[in-house]
């Protein structure tokens, strides 16, 4: 790797630390140089803009999540196994992803849920893409397929389980959030292969 790419990966990944720790709102630009030893016209050589760097940055981390969550799942064949594995690898994401701010995808889906731009429209193209990703393996759950109102369903409690796995880990210190997410979605699993 050349010393500028070098560089420049190492900008993207403390912007994500630090958005995941405070918000994209609270880090500026002089705060990322500071940390990767460079001053703030040093950042210019690379990105034209916070707002650039930002959208570098969500891309890399939802190109990540998806390298991480969808990749090893997307072996198996379609069906339970599959979205048992991509919910596995989704609760070890939430684990360790960048331990002290926890995961940027959520908190940026926190901070963002209401801010008009770019960022926000990034992050609504890319979820929409995973949830239509995860309604193809729900849909691969039953034939005939499910109607779509149900697989919406399936997808809008599967993404609340691991929310809920999430807070209870991290908020709530819970030895057995993981045991509770699984069982859940287990139990979802199991009502829509029986309907």
């Amino acid at each position: 790797m050349r010393k500028g790419d070098a560089t420049r990966a190492r900008i993207l990944e403390e912007t994500a630390r630090q958005a995941a720790l405070r918000g994209f709102g609270a880090v500026s630009l002089n705060d990322v140089a500071e940390a990767v030893g460079l001053s703030k016209s040093g950042l210019f050589k690379h990105f034209e803009s916070k707002e650039a760097m930002e959208l570098v940055a969500l891309e890399q981390e939802f190109d990540r999540f998806v390298e991480f969550v969808w990749a090893p799942a997307e072996a198996l064949p379609p069906g339970r196994a599959r979205l048992e594995a991509i919910f596995e690898r989704w609760l070890d994401w939430s684990e360790v992803e960048k331990a002290a701010g926890g995961c940027l995808i959520m908190a940026a889906s926190i901070e963002l849920d209401d801010q008009p731009g770019p960022l926000r429209d990034l992050l609504q193209k890319r979820v929409r893409q995973w949830r239509r990703t995860l309604s193809r393996e729900m849909q691969a759950l039953h034939a005939p397929p499910l109607p779509d109102e149900e697989v919406a369903m399936a997808v809008f409690q599967m993404k609340s389980y691991v929310l809920g796995h999430n807070d209870a880990r991290r908020m709530l210190e819970d030895a057995g959030a993981r045991k509770a997410a699984r069982a859940a979605f287990g139990a979802l699993l199991d009502r829509l292969a029986h309907r």
